[in-house]
């Protein structure tokens, strides 16, 4: 017994995916010590305080490059400002995103399920993943308006199908010997599907729901720079177009950490309901 343990936890060790860039599905599995976290938080106050210095030696300018302390006081002055629009940007990403997971993951199953069906979607998958969302937008302007209609659109074009392939490739990964088991014990194709192949997919899921936000996010801000009377990227061209800078880049770090949040969020998801692929 003894054995077979520890040649089940070598191989289970042998076959481990490896925390790293190049494997996505760690992204929901890293584990930051106390040391590390100290390290990065040290590293980005010597950044701060590093352009500071910079900026104010070179003499450098706002309107071509703002000291990080203008940034920070720019920020607190237009956040009661900038609150509705950040509902606005948020409210887009939301309604865009629960609408491209959701026919992201149907999407996935389908396919992984009836090989006709995945000749049939994946030429038109690539066609969305390869294909900037913003070249979307003015052409979804003029068939449905100025409001906030367009921009859901987009997200969700932009949501749907990183969710569908990361979805998709956790479904292929599902072990065959397990399929056949299931089989064996008489489950019907729901019952695998649900006791299976989803609960094995689940950190490949998460994965697509994470990079899915992300590009969310992306995508609302800037369809709210190409055509929108509110929004996150409403303001970056406002205060771009005045060559105001300080705010400019006040509004870069409420994106910045929107998206930072999107991933910590999907980050805990993942420890909670994934960590058992690493």
């Amino acid at each position: 017994m003894a054995e077979l343990t520890k040649e089940g936890s070598s191989s289970q060790d042998s076959g481990a995916p490896s925390d790293g860039l190049t494997n996505w599905s760690a992204l929901t599995s890293l584990d930051f010590a106390g040391t590390q976290l100290a390290i990065i938080v040290g590293l980005a106050i010597a950044v701060i305080l590093g352009t500071e210095l910079l900026v104010r030696v070179l003499d450098i300018p706002t309107y071509v490059f703002p000291k990080p302390s203008e940034i920070a006081t720019a920020l607190v002055n237009n956040f009661p400002t900038l609150r509705p629009h950040i509902a606005t940007t948020l409210r887009d990403l939301l309604i865009g995103y629960v609408i491209g997971a959701t026919l992201g993951i149907f999407l996935a199953a389908v396919i992984t399920q009836f090989p006709f069906a995945e000749k049939v979607v994946t030429p038109y998958i690539l066609i969305l993943v390869t294909t900037p969302m913003m070249a979307l937008v003015p052409l979804l302007i003029l068939q449905f308006g100025f409001g906030e209609t367009p921009r859901i659109i987009a997200v969700t074009l932009a949501v749907g199908p990183m969710v569908m392939i990361n979805a998709a490739t956790g479904f292929r990964r599902t072990d065959a010997g397990k399929l056949a088991l299931a089989r064996l014990y008489g489950a019907s194709t729901y019952q695998i599907f649900a006791k299976v192949r989803f609960p094995l997919a689940l950190p490949m899921i998460i994965v697509g729901l994470m990079v899915g936000g992300i590009f969310g996010l992306l995508t609302a801000v800037g369809a709210e720079m190409v055509g929108g009377g509110s929004g996150l990227g409403n303001r970056l061209m406002y205060y771009s177009s005045l060559a105001r800078m300080d705010s400019f880049f006040s509004v870069l770090v409420i994106v910045a950490t929107m998206g930072i949040s999107l991933y910590v969020l999907f980050y805990f998801i993942g420890k909670r309901w994934a960590s058992w692929e690493a």
